[in-house]
C-alpha cells in the first residue's frame, strides 16, 4: 500500500503545476480508480469466487509486471525535462494560505471514509451482507470517485476561483449526504422487491447495483471532484508537482484513516448512524466553511483604490455563507434514525413493513390479539461489530435479529434447535465439566447447559457486547438468566481469536454463528477453524455445530457438512425438521478418527434422563417435543462413512479460499430446504453399530426414524 500511494505523487512528476497540467493530474486520479473498479469487481465476482486469496493475490502481481515494464518504456521515450519558470528543484511552490486546502481535503477524505463505513453497514443490511453485496457497494462508490475526478479535472481548467469551487462541492456534499441518508432510511427499504421471486442472482445483483447507485453516487462524485480541485487551489505556477500531488494526496488519506477508523471504532457505537450522517454534514459544511472564508472577511477591511464595490460584494458574501451554513444545520436535523426494520429484516423490509408498529416499545406495552401492526421492537442497539433488534410478536413469539434476519427467537422451532445444540451435546459426553459457546444470539443454547449437574464452567464467546448485555436478558425465562449464572464468563472477542490464543481445552465445544452467506462468517466454517477447535478438546470432548438447510442450495450445504466431515470423519447429523421439511440442523463431531465416533447407550441415556438431578434436562427437552431420550435420538439423519457418495464433489471451505462463503453469497435467496433435506436422507441406513439399546428399544428407535423417511 506505500507503494500504491506512491505512483501517483510520482506520475505527477510528468505534468506542469499549470491549469492544464493540474487538470491532467484529475485524469490521473481518475484513471487510477476506473482501474480499482475493475480490480474490485475481477477480484469479488471472479478470481476470490472461482479460485482463492492466493491465485487473487498472484493475479494482482502479476498484472504489475507489465505495468512496470510499460512505465520503464514510457520513461525511456519521455525523459524529464526541467520545465522553463521559476521553480526550484526539490522544493514545493504553493499557493499563499493553503493550509485551509489541506485541511478541507482531510475532511473531505475523512468524510468520504466514514460515510463508506455507516452506508456499507446499512446497505449490507439492505441488500444482504454478502461478498457480492460489499464488491458492489465498493465499485459503485468507486466508480463515483472516478466520475467526480473527471469532472473536478476539466472545471479546474476553466474555474477562476478553484478555492470557492472546492467551497462549492462541499456544500453540495451536505445535501448529497442527506440525500443518502434520506435514502437509506425512508425510501430504499420500502421498494417493492422481493429477492426470493428471482430464480437467478445475477438478477438481484442488477437491482443492487441500481439501488446502490441511487443511492450513493452523488456524494460519491462530488468528493471524487474535491482532489482535483484541491490541487488546483493549491497550485502554483513552477512548483513540484509530485510533491504537490503527495502533500495533497496525504491530507486526504490521513482524513480517510481517520474517518474510516473513527466512525467504526467510535462514532457509530457511540453515538449510532443517525449522528454519524449528522457529524459528517456538519463537517462538510466545516470544509465548505474554510473555503468561503475570504468571502466573510470583516467588511471594513480596506482593498486597493478603485475597490468601493468590495464591502457591498462582501456582505452579500457573507449573507450567502451565513445561508448555507443555516442549510447546512437543516439538513443535518432532516436525518432520520435508522428503521429498525431494516436491521431485523434486511432485504425483506419491504415484505414485513405492513406489520411493523413504530418506534420502540415496552414489552409490557405489547398488544395482543389480531389486527396490525402485529411486530413490536423492544429494543434496537447499533455496536461495533453490527446491530441488534429484539422483536415481539402479538403471540408472544420473541426474537432477536441481526444482519438483517432473524438469528434466535422463542419460536418452537428455533427453541428446539437452540437446546438440541445443548442437550445432545451435553448428554452424548459421559460427564462433562467445560463448555465454550460461540456466539451468545438470545442465550438459550448456553442457557440449557446450566441445567446440567456435572458443568462447572461456561465460556460465551461473542463479539459484540450488545447481545450479551442487552439481547440474552430479554430471554431470561427461555435461557435461565444464563448470562448472570456465576458459572458463566462472557468473553468478548472473535471465536477464532480466542480458540486460537487461550490455553484452555474443553469438554464440549458448541458453537451457533451467523449464516454463512454473510460475509467473514465461513472463517467459523473452515476446516482449519475446526482444527483448532479439535486441539482445544479434552479427551472425550464433543464438537456441535448448527447448519441452516434454508437459505442456500445443495453446493453450499455440501460445503458445510463435508468440511466438517473432513476434521470429524465420523461425525453425526442430526436433523431440526417438521415432519420431514427440511430447516435446520446440529452437525456433531467427536476427535477419534478410527471406528465409530461414539457409542450411544439409548437405555442408559433414558435412565440418565429418569435420574433426579436431571429432571430439569428432561423437563426442558419436553417442553421443545422431546418426551423420551428416544425422541431426542429419532434426529438422527446420518453419518460422514454413509455420505461420502453425496459428498464426493463438495467444494471443503478452508482458510485460504473461504468457498463457503462464495458458493452461500450466490444463494441465499434459495429456499430449497426440503429438497436438500431429502438428498442427505436417501443415504440413510439404521447405523446399528451406533446404537446400544435393548431390542424394544432399538426397534422403536428404527421406527421413529423410519417415519423421517416416510415423510420424504
Amino acid at each position: 500500500t506505500l507503494l500504491m500511494g506512491a505512483t501517483l505523487p510520482a506520475i505527477a512528476r510528468w505534468v506542469e503545476t499549470t491549469p492544464q497540467g493540474v487538470s491532467w493530474l484529475g485524469f490521473l486520479y481518475a484513471g487510477n480508480t476506473a482501474g480499482a473498479v475493475f480490480g474490485c469487481l475481477l477480484a469479488g465476482f471472479y478470481l476470490l469466487r472461482v479460485y482463492d486469496m492466493a491465485t487473487a493475490t498472484y493475479a494482482a502481481a502479476a498484472i504489475n509486471v507489465p505495468i512496470a515494464l510499460l512505465g520503464l518504456g514510457l520513461a525511456a521515450r519521455s525523459p524529464h525535462r526541467e520545465p522553463a519558470g521559476d521553480r526550484l528543484p526539490g522544493r514545493a511552490v504553493r499557493a499563499p494560505a493553503s493550509w485551509p486546502v489541506y485541511v478541507t481535503i482531510a475532511l473531505s477524505g475523512l468524510c468520504a471514509l466514514g460515510a463508506e463505513v455507516v452506508w456499507t453497514r446499512l446497505l449490507s443490511l439492505l441488500l444482504g451482507g454478502t461478498v457480492y453485496t460489499f464488491s458492489i457497494i465498493l465499485a459503485v462508490f468507486l466508480a463515483g470517485l472516478g466520475i467526480g475526478s473527471s469532472v473536478g479535472s476539466f472545471l479546474s481548467r476553466v474555474v477562476a476561483r478553484p478555492r470557492i469551487a472546492l467551497g462549492c462541492c462541499q456544500m453540495f456534499l451536505t445535501a448529497a449526504i442527506a440525500w443518502t441518508a434520506y435514502m437509506v432510511a425512508k425510501s430504499l427499504p420500502y421498494w417493492p422487491i422481493d429477492p426470493s421471486l428471482s430464480t437467478s442472482p445475477w438478477f438481484n445483483f442488477q437491482l443492487d447495483l441500481m439501488r446502490c447507485a441511487w443511492g450513493v453516487l452523488p456524494a460519491a462524485i462530488l468528493w471524487g471532484a474535491s482532489f482535483p480541485l484541491a490541487l488546483a487551489a493549491v497550485a502554483s505556477r513552477g512548483g513540484d508537482p509530485g510533491r504537490l500531488v503527495g502533500g495533497v494526496y496525504a491530507a486526504n488519506t490521513v482524513g480517510a484513516i481517520v474517518g474510516s477508523i473513527g466512525f467504526s471504532v467510535l462514532v457509530v457505537p457511540w453515538l449510532g448512524t443517525q449522528q454519524a450522517q449528522r457529524l459528517m454534514i456538519g463537517l462538510s459544511a466545516v470544509a465548505a466553511f474554510l473555503m468561503f472564508s475570504p468571502l466573510v472577511r470583516p467588511l471594513w477591511a480596506s482593498g486597493p483604490a478603485g475597490s468601493r464595490h468590495k464591502p457591498a460584494l462582501r456582505l452579500a458574501g457573507a449573507v450567502s455563507v451565513a445561508a448555507s451554513m443555516g442549510v447546512a444545520a437543516l439538513l443535518a436535523w432532516s436525518v432520520s434514525p435508522t428503521p429498525w426494520g431494516l436491521i431485523a429484516y434486511g432485504r425483506f423490509m419491504a415484505t414485513y413493513a405492513g406489520r411493523l408498529a413504530p418506534g420502540i416499545t415496552e414489552e409490557k406495552d405489547v398488544p395482543s390479539g389480531g389486527g396490525r401492526p402485529d411486530i413490536f421492537c423492544t429494543y434496537m442497539g447499533e455496536g461495533m461489530s453490527g446491530s441488534a433488534v429484539v422483536t415481539m410478536s402479538k403471540t408472544g413469539v420473541r426474537c432477536f435479529h441481526s444482519a438483517g434476519k432473524v438469528q434466535a427467537s422463542s419460536d418452537p422451532q428455533d427453541m428446539r434447535l437452540q437446546r438440541m445444540l445443548g442437550h445432545i451435546s451435553a448428554l452424548l459426553h459421559p460427564k462433562p465439566r467445560s463448555v465454550l459457546v460461540v456466539g451468545c444470539g438470545a442465550g438459550v443454547t448456553a442457557g440449557t447447559f446450566l441445567l446440567h449437574p456435572s458443568i462447572e464452567r461456561i465460556i460465551i464467546c461473542e463479539i459484540e457486547p450488545l447481545v450479551p448485555k442487552f439481547v440474552a436478558p430479554k430471554f431470561k425465562t427461555e435461557n435461565y438468566d444464563v448470562v448472570n449464572d456465576p458459572r458463566v464468563e462472557v468473553v468478548y472477542d472473535d471465536a477464532r481469536h480466542y480458540i486460537r490464543t487461550t490455553k484452555r481445552k474443553f469438554d464440549i465445544i458448541t458453537s451457533d454463528p451467523i449464516d454463512p452467506w454473510v460475509k467473514g462468517c465461513a472463517a467459523l466454517y473452515t476446516q482449519d477453524y475446526y482444527k483448532m477447535c479439535k486441539e482445544h478438546l479434552n479427551p472425550e470432548g464433543v464438537v456441535t455445530l448448527w447448519i441452516p438447510l434454508y437459505e442456500g442450495n445443495s453446493d453450499t450445504v455440501k460445503s458445510v457438512i463435508a468440511t466438517f466431515f473432513r476434521v470429524f470423519p465420523n461425525g453425526l447429523i442430526w436433523s431440526n425438521d417438521i415432519k420431514g421439511e427440511g430447516y435446520d440442523a446440529v452437525l456433531f463431531g467427536h476427535p477419534d478418527e478410527i471406528g465409530i465416533a461414539t457409542k450411544i447407550d439409548v437405555d442408559e441415556l433414558q435412565r440418565r434422563l429418569d435420574r433426579a438431578d436431571h429432571e430439569s434436562v428432561a423437563q426442558s427437552l419436553g417442553e421443545v417435543g422431546f418426551a423420551s431420550a428416544i425422541d431426542l435420538l429419532a434426529t438422527y439423519a446420518g453419518q460422514a462413512p454413509d455420505l461420502q457418495e453425496w459428498l464426493w464433489d463438495a467444494q471443503i471451505n478452508t482458510d485460504r479460499n473461504l468457498r463457503l462463503q462464495y458458493l452461500a453469497g450466490m444463494w441465499l435467496n434459495s429456499y430449497l430446504s426440503r429438497q436438500i433435506l431429502a438428498e442427505i436422507i436417501q443415504y440413510y441406513r439404521f447405523p446399528e453399530e451406533l446404537f446400544i439399546a435393548s431390542d424394544q428399544s432399538k426397534e422403536a428407535l428404527r421406527q421413529a426414524l423410519e417415519g423421517l423417511q416416510s415423510s420424504q
